[in-house]
């Protein structure tokens, strides 16, 4: 770790209100809340009757917003009051990606989606699709392994028992239409009603959700400045890599929930070339053997908004972040906030010139890894 700074230098107050002005710009673009269609159980129901033979039409509930004045804010901000070299190069990523992710609000529902989403998230690479085929190539089965599954009364307690023994602050929302089993929004712990899920899927997602998501909220609300709850340009690769890591240093990563991880690289590239729903949903069960509820829910999540390609990342950003957890001194600082291993260097030498904190909340289990199986452990270093 790099040695703090005892005495940390002053912010200005220019500095502080160059910041909070940044943020109440950027505050209310939520994309994952925008892009959570409002009809899913009717589409899903409906493209089942119709035995997939339609597409689903999915509608959104999220407002518009003015994308001129929104980027004029944006382009009106004065950087020059950010001294700091570091901080400046983060801020001055940071607003250039907000620019694009206004185009990708905007569009949301519309076949412009899918190319906004890919100019800000970029596609599969041929290693990305390589390493879901390797994955889905795996013995064992796609499906539940055997275990029985919990109610949504159970999955609630298990994860409010994480948050509360980790004592970790939380709000509680329960969601009669989503199609997350849970996730964490802001520092609210949404539970889909409807949610069934085995002991360790439930686990898996109390350690996602709660130990990173969760965490790295807190942590990014604990800094004297916002920059890190608004977020590092790309950070969902980062921050979704945390949280698979997560799950694998738990040992709950199992070869189902991989796979899982692997058909929604294979659904991206699928829906890229093909812009078919039906297509990608028949190719999942086809070609790979899912079953019709798992490959709607991964067609689902791909397709929303018109096309959202960002579920390609969860692989890409599970490998880099195995790498920095077994070699980098200062990996624990990527929990400092919604952060990218590509600033990394950046933010470890703000923590060392004061001007951000080291993470307050560190993921349980990157403190106290599970004693994982060789094979488990071959599988994980497979990915490339």
């Amino acid at each position: 770790m790099t040695q703090i700074h005892s005495t940390p230098p002053v912010i200005s107050p220019e500095l502080r209100e160059f910041d909070q002005s940044f943020y109440d710009i950027v505050k209310t673009i939520n994309i994952l809340s925008a892009v959570n269609p409002a009809n899913f159980d009717e589409q899903k129901q409906t493209f089942f009757d119709s035995r997939y033979s339609i597409e689903p039409e999915f509608t959104y509930i999220g407002s518009k917003i003015d994308v001129f004045a929104t980027k004029r804010r944006l382009f009106n901000l004065p950087l020059e009051h950010v001294l700091d070299e570091d901080l400046e190069e983060m801020y001055f990523d940071t607003l250039n990606s907000y620019l694009d992710k206004v185009d990708q609000f905007n569009s949301i529902g519309s076949h412009d989606f899918i190319y906004d989403t890919l100019r800000y998230f970029g596609e599969p690479t041929s290693k990305d699709v390589g390493n879901a085929r390797f994955i889905l190539h795996l013995p064992g089965n796609l499906e539940e392994e055997g275990e029985a599954l919990l109610d949504f009364e159970q999955i609630k307690g298990i994860l409010v028992e994480f948050a509360e023994s980790n004592q970790l602050s939380y709000g509680l929302k329960v969601e009669d239409n989503m199609i997350a089993n849970a996730l964490v929004s802001g520092t609210n712990i949404k539970v889909n009603r409807h949610a069934r899920l085995s002991l360790s899927d439930t686990n898996a997602l109390a350690h996602h959700e709660i130990g990173v998501h969760l965490v790295t909220t807190l942590n990014a609300r604990q800094q004297p400045l916002k920059v890190l709850e608004i977020g590092n340009p790309l950070n969902t690769m980062t921050q979704e890599g945390l949280a698979i890591l997560s799950e694998y240093l738990s040992d709950n990563l199992t070869i189902k929930r991989l796979k899982i991880l692997a058909l929604r690289v294979v659904a991206v590239e699928s829906m890229i070339k093909e812009k078919s729903f039906r297509k990608t949903f028949l190719m999942l069960k086809e070609e790979y053997g899912a079953s019709s509820q798992t490959s709607f829910a991964v067609c689902a999540r791909i397709y929303r908004g018109g096309g959202f390609v960002k579920d390609y990342l969860y692989l890409q950003g599970f490998h880099k972040m195995l790498i920095a957890y077994e070699s980098e001194a200062n990996f624990k600082y990527l929990l400092s906030g919604k952060t990218s291993i590509d600033y990394l260097p950046q933010i470890s030498r703000l923590i060392e010139k004061g001007i951000l904190m080291p993470p307050k909340f560190i993921s349980p289990v990157f403190e106290q890894p599970a004693d994982l199986s060789e094979v488990k452990q071959y599988i994980a270093h497979a990915i490339k």
